[in-house]
């Protein structure tokens, strides 16, 4: 019998991270080391999230999915066997590369998977930018061109943002995140990026990393000019507030806001997850309950139907549904 589900989160060391997890939301990392990601709801050969609490505690999503894929997904599409989405959060203090991710039609050849992913600002610094799509004008060439000069980061639309911006990222429109932002991300169950530009420095281990400029021009939308950002705009009038941010075939993602003390019910469908962005909340169901504070996750089987919400204070949270 499932229940709202919540996982052990998954760190990685990155050479651009930060430890903005344990000041923000209290994470238990690694001790001396750059994290970067934490891993919240995964489904990876890279990394499985593990179930925290309740009767399933230490089971974990790889798990799941093969003994409850349809209670856990509903009428949701799996991908190749695995959940669907991947959900992260991100602690770039440094910026990370220029890159792509391969479209579906090319991943395959390319030898990867397609990536379509969105960006929630939690955090940002004053100065803190989005890099997403080609400034406009920039052809092909001269894209080429820079890469060779080592001036390709010209080429790059740029975001100023501030907490509560978000960014819509499908497969093969050229990003990156720039120093200084924490990152809600929700994205197709993929790992594969290309890296076009890497500021020209080392990996952790020493070495410069890896760049993977024929598979990004192959991947590159070199139609796709300066995208705009999504803007949450909150009506503080309102108990119950939300705002959809993003509506794909792959996924759709909601921003609510909740006043304190407000109780409402969430429909669920499909596997939905829940995240955090501030304050506190309590997900309560017949078969089982989560509270959540906040940068904190948990997924609700699609076989529970609904689940009530309750907002200890007020409370701002993503809803993510994967497509079917």
């Amino acid at each position: 019998m499932l229940y709202p589900l919540t996982f052990l989160p998954i760190f990685k060391e990155r050479v651009w991270g930060g430890r903005n997890l344990e000041r923000l939301y209290g994470k238990s990392l690694p001790p001396k080391v750059p994290v970067g990601e934490s891993w919240e709801i995964a489904d990876r050969p890279e990394g499985v999230s593990q179930v925290a609490s309740g009767a399933l505690a230490g089971k974990d999503l790889r798990w799941l999915m093969q003994n409850h894929a349809e209670e856990l997904l509903g009428p949701a599409k799996a991908v190749r066997d695995r959940f669907p989405l991947l959900v992260k959060i991100l602690d770039a203090q440094a910026q990370l590369s220029l890159q792509v991710h391969p479209p579906a039609r090319l991943a395959g050849s390319l030898g990867g998977e397609p990536k379509t992913e969105m960006w929630y600002v939690a955090s940002a610094t004053g100065s803190a930018q989005l890099y997403a799509g080609l400034r406009r004008g920039v052809t092909r060439e001269e894209f080429k061109r820079r890469i060779r000069e080592g001036s390709v980061a010209e080429c790059f639309h740029r975001h100023p943002v501030q907490a509560g911006d978000a960014l819509f990222l499908p497969s093969g429109r050229v990003h990156a995140i720039g120093a200084g932002n924490v990152i809600f991300e929700i994205q197709q169950n993929s790992d594969t990026t290309y890296r076009v530009f890497d500021w020209d420095r080392v990996g952790l281990d020493g070495k410069p990393r890896e760049l993977h400029l024929a598979q990004s021009l192959a991947s590159i939308d070199f139609n796709d000019y300066e995208p705009a950002l999504i803007r949450a705009t909150p009506d503080h009038r309102q108990p119950v507030w939300r705002q959809r941010l993003v509506s794909d075939q792959l996924f759709t993602v909601d921003v609510w806001e909740l006043a304190q003390g407000v109780t409402t019910t969430l429909a669920c469908p499909v596997g939905s997850v829940i995240g955090v962005v501030a304050g506190g909340l309590q997900v309560q169901h017949p078969q089982g309950a989560a509270s959540l504070q906040t940068g904190e996750f948990c997924l609700v089987p699609a076989s529970l139907q609904s689940v009530v919400l309750r907002a200890r204070t007020t409370t701002r949270f993503l809803n993510a549904q994967a497509g079917v």
